[in-house]
């Protein structure tokens, strides 16, 4: 019964977040003398395309590439669609990239540029900048992605390495730009989603090599070398907020974590559930967030929260991070999982509590589940099949002991992406 409701919530929580549904035609520019440019790239890229086509007038001229990640894409009619590597950038992503580029800079001031961003984008709109390599950025990302550095310490660095993002490819256009947004960061904040391509960049050449310095990383020389250039003004920043050469750009966000986690408390409180929503900047190591939801749990579990009556659903999203020790695949939200059933456990709380933690992308991590859910008894039945779950989880390696439960959530592509969702239910 209680899975069943967990999966319920997390799939009404994605719902809200599908373009196919969120993006309309009131979202999309007006026809142009000229022509209609579309570019794009992340997890929800395919799906972004596929509703502009299905939307934009069939005697409008249309053309465009968009980029997404290696099994997210779709069939098209008008548009094109190449696949390449993530969260690793690679080669096919590159030659996406220039295409790209070389498109937008032909566009005129009678043109109309649309551009669709959604989280993965970072990885997959990847163009070096000049005097880097391809092997340059795999460095980098690898080292960071390692490190359990937030998405936005990433960003940073990665809008100084690269001739697209950090408002770069706006720059390039002629032509009006739209950019339609699908967020899978805390705060929502368009620089951060697939490194603002569009939009002003905040952060300067100093702040990227303190990234660097503070996660540990190392970076390649000519990493190195033009972070160094550009902390000296040899290299021009990055347009800043107020840059008056981004006046012919506007953003518009289509989909929040927020709406998605709404979304799930609506259907919970439907089946009886009072929600305590944490919102959607829920970050941090994930074994550390799962102590503390877990000190929360025992709280309502015994009654010490007169505001709360059970049965309680905590309901959170923000992007957790790994500091990645072991050789396991599994990614934030089984690790968050078990760890909190674990810290469950330590606290002495009884058998009343179910819980979900899943990507909306459909990938946790690197594996090919978006995560897992777990019952009361989950952690007993483990240890019954010879698992030993404080192995597992310090190897980094959570969901192979949710697989041979059998309580991985495995979704596919879901071909948007608004972060985590975590649903814990306290029933009794």
């Amino acid at each position: 019964m209680y899975a069943d409701l967990l999966s319920q919530a997390y799939k009404a929580a994605i719902a809200a977040a599908d373009p196919l549904q969120c993006l309309g035609p009131q979202h999309l520019p007006a026809r142009p003398k000229g022509r209609t440019l579309v570019v794009g790239a992340g997890k929800a890229a395919a799906s972004m395309a596929l509703a502009v086509e299905r939307h934009w007038p069939e005697d409008a001229p249309l053309e465009g590439l968009v980029i997404t990640r290696y099994a997210h894409g779709l069939p098209l009619t008008r548009l094109q669609c190449m696949e390449a590597g993530h969260p690793v950038p690679d080669e096919a992503g590159q030659k996406a990239a220039q295409t790209i580029a070389q498109r937008v800079a032909e566009l005129t001031p009678d043109d109309q540029l649309l551009v669709l961003v959604s989280g993965g984008g970072s990885s997959l709109l990847a163009l070096p900048a000049a005097g880097l390599s391809m092997d340059d950025l795999r460095a980098v990302t690898q080292q960071l992605l390692r490190s359990g550095a937030p998405i936005q310490d990433m960003n940073i660095v990665r809008r100084h390495l690269s001739r697209l993002q950090g408002g770069q490819l706006a720059l390039m256009s002629k032509a009006p730009v739209r950019t339609l947004v699908i967020s899978d960061v805390v705060g929502d904040q368009a620089c951060d989603i697939a490194s603002g391509p569009c939009d002003p960049d905040p952060s300067s050449f100093e702040d990227a090599r303190a990234v660097l310095a503070r996660w540990n990383v190392e970076p390649p020389r000519a990493v190195a070398e033009r972070l160094e250039l550009g902390c000296k003004g040899a290299i021009a920043e990055t347009p800043k907020p107020g840059d008056p050469r981004l006046a012919h750009a506007t953003t518009l966000m289509l989909a929040t974590a927020k709406a998605s986690l709404d979304e799930a408390c609506r259907i919970l409180v439907e089946n009886g559930f009072q929600t305590l929503c944490l919102g959607d900047g829920v970050t941090g190591e994930a074994r550390d967030v799962a102590g503390v939801m877990a000190s929360l749990v025992r709280e309502i579990a015994s009654n010490r929260i007169s505001e709360f009556k059970r049965p309680v659903a905590i309901v959170s999203g923000g992007e957790c991070t790994v500091t990645v020790r072991g050789s396991g695949k599994g990614g934030r939200c089984s690790e968050f999982l078990l760890a909190h059933g674990l810290a469950l456990e330590a606290l002495g709380v009884g058998p009343c509590v179910w819980g979900l933690a899943a990507d909306s992308d459909g990938i946790d991590g690197s594996s090919d589940a978006a995560g897992a859910y777990f019952d009361p008894g989950f952690l007993n039945r483990a240890r019954a099949q010879g698992l030993d779950p404080r192995g597992c989880l310090d190897n980094n390696d959570a969901l192979s002991l949710f697989r041979a439960l059998g309580t991985d959530l495995c979704t596919g592509p879901t071909r948007t992406n608004i972060n985590d969702i975590r649903l814990l239910l306290v029933v009794a």
